[in-house]
């Protein structure tokens, strides 16, 4: 009767991945596995295997997510580029473009650049990920703001989220070719 809670604990593992596989957010999914990796020990722990509860406490719990975390602050992170004397006209864009990016977890950070082709540059060369160009609209002196894009699920989520006439949203194909274009 004492080992009744064994096969319970045991029976948590599958879960417990289950549910680790089924998060959508990165940072729940660290804790998810914290969570795993506790259950994990717990039960080497109770089979008698405390070498291995051990392993798996200090490497397998702590140090990956220690990695985990790291891994996914770094790369959750979109680029925006920008024209310097523009900066300070795109603050309402930019608040926007967090909002939309917020909810796949994503960063936004603002990358200056002096002109418009070095901007271009940029975006071709892959050292940002989306550019945005201000400019007055003729017809009713609005700002009309130009998003260019090389990713095409940034492109999709900007065209479903940014839809009016105040922004065009646009995908730029980058040649594949091992050489960078010129």
């Amino acid at each position: 009767m004492n080992d009744l809670y064994l096969p319970v604990i045991v029976a948590l593992l599958p879960l417990v991945a289950c549910m680790l596989v089924a998060q959508r957010n990165p940072y729940h999914a660290l804790v998810i596995r914290g969570v795993l990796g506790a259950v994990a020990t717990l039960v080497y722990a109770l089979l008698g295997a405390a070498d291995v509860a051990l392993t798996e406490a200090l490497v397998g719990t702590m140090l990956a997510i220690t990695l985990y975390a790291i891994a996914v602050r770094s790369s959750l992170v979109l680029h925006l580029g920008v024209l310097k004397d523009e900066s300070s006209g795109i603050e309402h864009f930019q608040e926007r473009l967090k909002d939309i990016f917020s909810q796949w977890h994503l960063r936004l950070e603002l990358t200056l650049y002096s002109d418009a082709s070095e901007l271009h540059q940029a975006l071709i060369h892959k050292e940002v990920h989306l550019t945005c160009i201000r400019s007055k609209s003729t017809e009713n002196e609005r700002q009309v703001y130009h998003a260019r894009t090389r990713i095409s699920r940034i492109y999709d989520i900007l065209r479903k989220e940014l839809s009016g006439p105040e922004v065009t949203v646009t995908r730029v194909t980058v040649p594949t070719s091992g050489k960078k274009p010129s």
